[in-house]
């Protein structure tokens, strides 16, 4: 039986996570893991910034009509990746932590914001 085709959106999100792997890599962050999930919460990318755990939510929004990139992180979607990010936490060493938004306006990339420190766990 051949393998299900992923759909369109699926695979552009995909794309849109490599390219903001790619991009933070570029500026010293390093990629520790991708698409980390729990029930309940997914962070798309956990990475190293010196001694800081960075978790990466990657938006890929090609048109602005219900506000873009930015304005859908919501307050339910924040809990969720604090959420997530808490049972990363779990068990390992206290470090510091943030949370950062890489939003894409294109899926070329060709409009590209790093928003460092978006947001914080007590929002």
């Amino acid at each position: 039986m051949p393998a299900k085709p992923q759909d369109t959106t699926t695979l552009r999100g995909r794309e849109a996570e490599a390219l903001a792997a790619r991009f933070l890599e570029a500026r010293g962050l390093s990629v520790l893991e991708r698409n980390f999930r729990i029930r309940g919460g997914e962070i798309d990318l956990i990475c190293r910034d010196g001694t800081t755990l960075v978790f990466v939510e990657v938006r890929l929004r090609s048109r602005a009509d219900f506000g873009g990139a930015a304005a859908s992180i919501g307050g339910a979607k924040r809990r969720r990746l604090v959420l997530a990010a808490r049972h990363y936490l779990a068990g390992r060493p206290e470090c510091p932590c943030r949370f950062d938004c890489v939003l894409l306006a294109d899926p070329a990339g060709r409009s590209l914001e790093w928003m460092r420190d978006a947001f914080s766990a007590d929002e």
